[in-house]
């Protein structure tokens, strides 16, 4: 979940590499360093914090740095987030500087193995190890083939990583290799990049190449090479990023997220865009299942993490309701430890918003190795879920670079729809003109989502009210649980409150306890048309937690005057159809969370502890 750059070419290298961590800086923000080359030498220059304590030291120590660099943001794992902690990390002899995301899970007995040689160490991490190891092997080898030192090593690590390294013998040259951790190159006139994501050298350059699993990559001004950790050359996919530097800008907002929130009608749009082919079917981006293989699935698990996961618990809704197959809700980490009961007739979903996401990653890989058929949700070109799954619906949403899930939880919600309709088309449960229907539905979402936008103002005043409130509950029923859940994790990631979500109907069961005076309790109400019986009952539910003291906060659909009377706050949504209410239910909710954050003033594109991409379990 680090951000890392690396450049060789004729810019001045500290400002590629700066620049392109500034981009990054959302995939981790506890420490930020970089190691360039000045007249042959290795110079770094590390500090703990976030980007601008780098900048300014950097400002306080100009050099005049050579046309090749690395550079990182962290996310710590292993070792405190200091400056010594920071990377790059060097060798002894200062000959080696690396950069590392993800774990190295026997870093342990490998330093071990080092310090009984005499190596010394200066930090705690596990990205020490490689600096050292890569180093001997140079010195071992004789030949200052750093490739050949990278893939060597590589070959002795365990666990999930992206290795980026450098190497004062060969100055034109930044080697890099990946396990389980995303790493992407760009491809330049007489230069090239390295990065974590293609946000870091968008400015620079749109073309792109897909690293696969276990292969190191060779980045010269002038040439890319990629092989396995063997040495034999291998096939590289080369893509064009579809969107361009001010796609990642904040275009006048103060946070990313604000403007991230503004971009959900388009990034829904783009969503569904090109998704119903010519003859009127549904298309998804990739894939590669016959008809014949989705005719004979018997059951559904949707794996995903944090917000994903809520997106998940809402297609469950709608693929029971249109394909009538069961269908469950996994946490991505917890469900290879329980012994799955999967087939070839299973059909597992994975929702990861970076396609990167470790826990649900390997969750994917166990179900493939279980011979159930994969799709993946995703919104990044080119990630490995999506690579490594038999089909893909892309979300299109553009980059997201706050750390919350905004306009990504929204595309992932429209992409399960789609997804439920497909399986319904292909098995023949609706016919085309039911598809159709539903799809013009979905076609209105934009217009729906920009109606509530337009009339948020009241949410944000309210949610500067409750700066000093030290819990908020969240009620939901149906669909309208998930996006209750979905409300008090955004409180938790942004303001760093006590939230906590239930089903309206455990209320008495226990959560009815909580009730007390002031008590600020959210309550999503579910369409009076569509789900009457389930309304009327959550209507009660609102009556008994105001009776006991609660501020209710209600959020229901234009025109339902029943509400009204038991809410002491009553947000209004369009009316929608009952599956898709969470798209229109959900954006008030983020723009509460957004607004009480800020009134407390917290960061809310970088919250503490949080990083984009979860890319190390």
């Amino acid at each position: 979940m680090c951000g890392i750059v690396g450049y060789v070419g004729p810019q001045p290298a500290l400002e590629v590499i700066v620049d392109g961590l500034a981009r990054l800086e959302y995939r981790g923000y506890d420490s930020a360093g970089v190691a360039v080359l000045t007249d042959g030498k290795l110079d770094t220059e590390k500090r703990a914090g976030k980007l601008a304590n780098l900048r300014a030291a950097l400002e306080q120590t100009p050099r005049d740095a050579d046309g090749i660099g690395i550079g990182h943001t962290r996310w710590a794992t292993h070792g405190a987030p200091n400056d010594l902690n920071a990377h790059p990390h060097v060798d002894n002899d200062r000959r080696v500087a690396v950069i590392h995301n993800g774990i190295i899970e026997n870093f342990a007995a490998l330093r071990l193995e080092l310090e009984e040689r005499g190596c010394k160490f200066s930090s705690e991490t596990d990205t020490e190890v490689a600096a050292h190891l890569i180093s001997e092997e140079l010195k071992d080898r004789g030949d200052d083939d750093l490739a050949a030192a990278m893939r060597a090593v590589c070959r002795r690590l365990e666990g999930a990583f992206t290795l980026v390294a450098m190497f004062v013998g060969d100055p034109d040259l930044v080697v890099a290799a990946r396990r389980n951790s995303p790493l992407v190159v760009g491809r330049g006139d007489g230069e090239n990049f390295l990065a974590s994501d293609v946000a870091a050298f968008i400015a620079h350059t749109r073309d792109a190449i897909e690293l696969g699993q276990d292969q190191v990559v060779e980045l010269r001004r002038d040439a890319v090479t990629v092989t396995d950790y063997d040495g034999n050359p291998v096939d590289v996919r080369e893509y064009h990023v579809n969107w361009d530097a001010s796609a990642a800008e904040k275009g006048g907002y103060d946070y990313f997220m604000l403007k991230e929130i503004v971009e959900q009608p388009k990034a829904v749009y783009e969503t569904l865009l090109g998704r119903v082919g010519v003859d009127g079917t549904l298309t998804l981006d990739e894939m590669r299942l016959a008809p014949s293989d989705l005719r004979d699935i018997e059951k559904i698990v949707i794996i995903a993490c944090g917000t994903s996961y809520h997106a998940g618990l809402i297609a469950k809704y709608a693929i029971e309701h249109w394909c009538r197959i069961p269908c469950e809700v996994e946490v991505a980490s917890e469900f290879r430890y329980r012994d799955p009961i999967l087939n070839r007739q299973t059909l597992v979903i994975g929702i990861s918003q970076s396609g990167e996401s470790m826990d649900t990653l390997m969750a994917v890989r166990y179900a493939r190795e279980q011979q159930a058929r994969v799709l993946a949700i995703c919104n990044v070109n080119g990630s490995t879920i999506p690579r490594e799954s038999d089909g893909v619906l892309y979300t299109h949403a553009g980059p997201e670079v706050g750390v919350a899930a905004t306009k990504t939880f929204l595309t992932q919600l429209i992409a399960c729809y789609l997804i439920g309709l497909y399986l319904a088309q292909v098995r023949g449960l609706k016919f085309g003109d039911e598809i159709n229907a539903v799809i013009a539905q979905l076609a209105n979402m934009p217009e729906q989502v920009e109606r509530v936008l337009a009339t948020v103002e009241p949410v944000r005043n309210l949610a500067r009210t409750l700066s000093d409130a030290s819990t908020v509950l969240f009620l939901g029923r149906h669909v309208g649980y998930p996006v209750a859940l979905e409300g008090a994790l955004k409180l938790k990631e942004l303001a760093y409150m006590h939230a906590e979500a239930f089903a309206a109907g455990e209320l008495k069961h226990g959560p009815i306890a909580l009730i007390e005076k002031d008590l600020p309790v959210v309550v999503v109400v579910p369409s009076r048309e569509g789900r009457g019986v389930l309304h009327d009952k959550i209507v009660s539910n609102i009556q008994e937690i105001r009776a006991r003291g609660a501020r209710t906060i209600v959020i229901a659909e234009e025109g339902d005057e029943t509400v009204r009377p038991f809410a002491d706050e009553l947000i209004e949504v369009p009316a929608v159809p009952t599956l898709l209410q969470p798209i229109v239910a959900t954006v008030p909710l983020q723009v509460f969370a957004c607004e009480l954050a800020l009134a407390k003033g917290n960061d809310v594109d970088q919250p503490r502890n949080l990083a984009k991409s979860v890319t190390v379990e």
